[in-house]
């Protein structure tokens, strides 16, 4: 059996839970202590899954655990993954790792100072799906890529969240708060973005929170672009068009991801989640149909207690990331991937403010595929 990593949790809000309930998927990590600057908030994560809590300073002293995962909000991410690595402890974050492309270098070059590893979610494209798509791309299933787009859209989170109010401020909004999970698995299937032309409104000056919680019926100001429209050109050479909104109640993009290649198109399943179906046309035929249910991190797991609708394996990046340590390599969800990710969002948003065509400072070498092996090895059960 691996060792596993002992491993601390700042932030006990909402999507704790989903990665303390998936992490004895893993072999190589146990977590072994919660934080949160709400002390009762740590309590209750603790007690539910007989954990500790511990201060956050309390944490980071902790000989017992050699990595953190970053479960705040986005606008303290920077702040505490820094305090983390000064703590001499590897550092995985939530998405996204910084606001600005600016703070997520600085972090990428302390983890680096320090000997330590940086990452960052997503890690959706480790799933079966994103690595599915990316074979068959490597192997040439519809030549190079021309051109492709991405959609993700929807009426935001007012709806669903009980405390909504992070999402409407910098830092939120469908491009940094969704556009991870795409710019990441089209830098997993493409490579680098180059450069980026967009366009952003906000459709909504206010939201009602509807949701169940301490905020329902209250008013949010909306202090971000909320309906965005970019081109990214990726150093390939290859044009994908990216719509991300939460101004929308219905829509007609049945696709998330579309790639359109020389010798054919691929449409790519959502990359919110680790599995779907893949399809692929080859030069017009009818489409191939692809289902990756059966293979790596695939397998439906997703709602807790059932029954199964989807695949969900967040903490695979984790879990990569102590392997990582371990082997002395780059991690897959790397802060170097996750830090070009936030260059592309916020280079979206200047863009649309400025008016202008916005080339990237950086770039970034493809992650490395999950082999087969390491998929073993990291999975505690059948995933």
């Amino acid at each position: 059996m691996a060792k596993q990593a002992g491993i601390g949790i700042i932030g006990c809000g909402t999507i704790s839970e989903a990665y303390l309930r998936l992490a004895p998927n893993f072999a190589n990590l146990k977590v072994v202590a919660v934080a949160d600057i709400v002390a009762a908030a740590a309590r209750t994560r603790a007690e539910q899954f007989g954990l500790r809590a511990l201060g956050v300073d309390e944490l980071l002293r902790d000989e017992s655990i050699s990595t953190v995962i970053n479960l705040t909000v986005p606008a303290v991410h920077y702040e505490v993954s820094r305090s983390i690595l000064s703590a001499g402890k590897n550092a995985y974050s939530e998405k996204p790792l910084a606001l600005t492309a600016a703070d997520a270098r600085k972090l990428v070059a302390e983890a680096d100072r320090r000997g330590l590893k940086l990452g960052g979610a997503p890690d959706t494209f480790l799933g079966a799906a994103g690595q599915a798509a990316r074979r068959m791309l490597d192997k040439g299933a519809i030549g190079d890529v021309i051109a492709g787009s991405a959609h993700v859209m929807g009426h935001g989170m007012e709806h669903w969240h009980p405390q909504p109010g992070f999402y409407f401020k910098p830092g939120g909004g469908p491009v940094f708060d969704m556009g991870p999970y795409y710019i990441t698995a089209l830098v997993n299937l493409l490579g680098a973005v180059k450069g980026v032309a967009a366009m952003a409104t906000r459709g909504f000056a206010e939201r009602t929170v509807t949701a169940a919680g301490p905020m329902t019926g209250q008013k949010i100001k909306v202090r971000t672009p909320t309906t965005i429209s970019a081109v990214l050109e990726f150093a390939s050479g290859t044009q994908i068009t990216f719509g991300a909104s939460w101004d929308v109640w219905r829509h007609g993009h049945q696709n998330p991801i579309e790639l359109y290649g020389t010798d054919g198109t691929m449409l790519v399943p959502d990359p919110n989640f680790f599995a779907g179906t893949i399809s692929v046309t080859e030069k017009g035929s009818e489409y191939r149909e692809v289902e990756t249910g059966g293979e790596a991190f695939g397998a439906a797991n997703w709602p807790f207690g059932g029954p199964f609708t989807r695949a969900n394996y967040r903490m695979l990046g984790v879990a990569d990331l102590v392997d990582a340590a371990a082997k002395g390599r780059e991690p897959r969800c790397s802060g170097r991937l996750t830090a070009h990710v936030v260059e592309v969002m916020e280079s979206i948003l200047v863009s649309a403010a400025e008016k202008r065509f916005v080339k990237l400072r950086s770039s970034i070498e493809r992650p490395a595929p999950l082999t087969a092996a390491d998929a073993k090895r990291f999975a505690a059960r059948t995933a």
